[in-house]
């Protein structure tokens, strides 16, 4: 069978091996630039102008266009976007979904809501992966990734809040009291797909232990984590080492956050998506 994963550029993800996967971008846009989230986007560069920059900034998710043109000519596809609760891309999949099966009867499209971000978008991708990769029928495929996601979660530890703030997904006044008081924020995402703060650290070791506290507390137990940074690598490695002291067979891996989460985490903010006790 014919099957295609397609991620909207919140999920940080290029490609997926042995798989046919295609990735939609959303943007970020200011009064001078448009940065698409794409193969090719200086991140880098994207966050060294908005740091310099003084206006506003806002995201742009892709419009039902963009998604009926990632599903090419695949008989089978599986969409994975952003949380709906941040961002109107999984509506505007659906709208493609609808709008392809009405033109392709013979064809099928399932649209997962992650009620997340990045790591824990990348858990999903690569949860459908092995389902395609065994064999499964779609609509098994369907049924076994609602129940997987309900084991997934997502943690996330940001230097600055600012950019969340801007664009109405915190509180003003929490980011303005991080930043004067150079508290790092471990947050969470909610059952309905916001964001949550959990605690809030002084300093990169109470932060460690905070993550780690938050990922046993929702039944952590050895299995994946995928962590996501934006110009922090020495932090995921840390991180990683101390969950393979408790857990040494644990399936750890690190990547830099791509053009989307890298504008909302900011510099030295890190994402986490691990495996654990069902929501």
């Amino acid at each position: 069978m014919n099957y295609r994963i397609i991620a909207d550029s919140s999920a940080d993800l290029l490609s997926v091996a042995d798989v046919d996967f295609a990735s939609v971008p959303l943007k970020i846009i200011t009064d001078e630039k448009e940065y698409v989230d794409q193969r090719g986007l200086d991140v880098a560069g994207m966050l060294d102008d908005l740091e310099a920059y003084k206006g506003r900034s806002s995201s742009s998710c892709p419009n039902a266009a963009d998604w009926i043109e990632s599903f090419g000519d695949a008989e089978n596809i599986f969409c994975v976007t952003i949380t709906s609760g941040l961002s109107g891309s999984c509506n505007c999949a659906r709208m493609a979904a609808a709008e392809y099966t009405d033109e392709h009867a013979d064809r099928k499209v399932f649209v997962i809501d992650t009620l997340s971000v990045g790591p824990e978008a990348v858990l999903i991708v690569e949860r459908l992966r092995e389902l395609i990769m065994s064999g499964e029928s779609f609509e098994d495929i369907v049924d076994e990734i609602k129940e997987y996601q309900k084991s997934t979660h997502l943690l996330f530890a940001l230097e600055s809040l600012h950019n969340l703030a801007n664009n109405g997904r915190v509180s003003p006044l929490v980011a303005k009291v991080a930043g004067v008081l150079d508290i790092r924020v471990v947050g969470k995402a909610s059952n309905e797909g916001t964001l949550e703060i959990a605690n809030k650290c002084r300093g990169r070791y109470r932060t460690l232990v905070a993550i780690l506290d938050n990922m046993a507390a929702c039944g952590y137990d050895g299995g994946r984590v995928r962590i996501h940074h934006c110009e922090n690598e020495d932090a995921a490695k840390v991180l990683a080492m101390e969950i393979h002291k408790s857990y040494p067979e644990a399936d750890i891996k690190i990547r830099r956050t791509r053009g989307l989460c890298s504008f909302y985490a900011e510099r030295g903010g890190m994402l986490i998506g691990y495996e654990g006790a069902e929501k």
